[in-house]
């Protein structure tokens, strides 16, 4: 019996398909699909388990993806709640931010000014959050201190603007991802843009290719492919006079690779094989250059070897080539790297890979094991809720009471 989630995107399809004006054969022609796999996912007998599968849908029926995920998912359990009460105060402080970075007449201080080695130390605890993939912990750090960032380049000047400048860059950044997983993709773009207005004041090349890359997943997530794949393309011309010298910029070369990274889930989702394994390739030529032990938690971007694999992972479930993906990056140890959030990435990418690959009890195991370390961003992501509603749809006997629970905290059922 297919789950009330699978039923809800289906019926978002049927809404989407009739909208647009097409019949199910005119779509299923357009996806390069039987009429029948359509009137299958209308009636949720067929899972959409693969980014590339529901941006195709999306591109050809003219409606945004997000709506179509269904998104945000307003869960109860595991602070589910809690995270998404903190998002009107970060929209406030996101908008009065975006003003005073015009230098908009008019703006005023909401508090007290706050020393900048505190404001330091609130960032660096907020990217903390984010790299835990404690989403809860993330949404309610951050409005508080954007607000008082805020304040910070009303009242400073001189290297003190620049420093709250930096500073804001790195909060809003963290704030994109968090937004992103929430599912508030709007939200998330308007953070990127605070991060890039602040960068673009600041003229550091370095920092504003590392808000590139924040840029690239903001629109990852409204799967603006052509748009990532350009901002990609600008960002690694800019960069490039600094990743390229003898004497390079680690942090340039770092950035490089993870635009790379950027670029190779872009052409994935976009079923280009060929320019997805391109860009994974570079990426890993730049993380072997970097050295083993490399892993940029300052830039947020965690690049380094282990990173490369999560990417790739995910890119070999996206083009179906699962086991490629997962055999793309030998000898890489994804439990060296310096981040439980991208740590659960790959998890939730691995078991969406195992599943495809007919081993799906080993998959409802890496599941639960990913949930146990970071139950609201498995609970929250979009692609393992597809993967749980699938497995429940085909079912696991040997891991009924593990599949039963993830189930359960996922709200899929009523």
């Amino acid at each position: 019996m297919p789950l009330s989630s699978d039923e809800h995107i289906g019926a978002r399809v049927r809404i989407a398909r009739n909208a647009s004006g097409l019949t199910q054969v005119e779509l299923a022609d357009f996806l390069g699909r039987a009429e029948s796999w359509v009137a299958n996912v209308e009636r949720g007998r067929q899972p959409l388990d693969r980014f590339s599968v529901i941006t195709a849908i999306a591109d050809v029926c003219d409606v945004d993806v997000v709506w179509l995920l269904g998104q945000p998912y307003r869960l109860q359990r595991n602070g589910g709640s809690l995270a998404h009460a903190h998002i009107p105060a970060l929209r406030t402080g996101l908008r009065r931010a975006g003003l005073i970075l015009s230098g908009h007449p008019g703006m005023n201080p909401s508090g007290a000014p706050v020393d900048l080695s505190t404001l330091r130390r609130r960032s660096e605890e907020a990217n903390t959050a984010r790299q835990a993939a404690n989403l809860p912990g993330v949404a309610q750090l951050l409005p508080p201190l954007v607000e008082d960032l805020n304040t910070a380049l009303l009242v400073a000047d001189g290297l003190a603007r620049e420093d709250a400048l930096r500073l804001l860059a790195d909060a809003t950044r963290t704030a994109r991802m968090c937004l992103n997983q929430l599912g508030y993709p709007d939200l998330a773009w308007s953070a990127a843009e605070v991060a890039a207005g602040a960068a673009t004041q600041l003229g550091d090349p370095v920092m504003k290719a590392a808000v590139a890359w924040d840029r690239c997943g903001a629109l990852l997530h409204q799967a603006s492919l052509p748009e990532t794949v350009a901002v990609v393309e600008a960002a690694l011309c800019d960069l490039e006079p600094h990743a390229a010298a003898r004497d390079a910029d680690q942090r340039a070369v770092s950035l490089r690779g993870a635009l790379h990274l950027r670029a190779a889930i872009a052409h994935a989702r976009g079923g280009q094989s060929a320019d997805a394994w391109a860009r994974i390739d570079a990426a890993l030529e730049d993380a072997d250059r970097l050295g083993g032990g490399w892993y940029d938690v300052e830039q947020q971007t965690v690049f380094g070897r282990g990173t490369v694999a999560v990417h790739a992972a995910e890119a070999g479930v996206e083009v179906d080539q699962p086991d490629a993906g997962l055999r793309r990056v030998p000898q890489a140890n994804v439990g060296e790297i310096p981040s439980k959030e991208r740590q659960t990435h790959f998890a939730i990418d691995e078991a969406r890979a195992l599943h495809r690959m007919g081993r799906s009890a080993s998959a409802v195991v890496k599941m639960r094991e990913a949930a146990g370390k970071a139950p609201y961003y498995v609970y929250a992501d979009p692609m393992a809720r597809a993967l749980v509603s699938d497995l429940a749809r085909v079912g696991v006997p040997s891991q009924a009471s593990a599949l039963s629970g993830l189930i359960r905290n996922m709200e899929l059922v009523g």
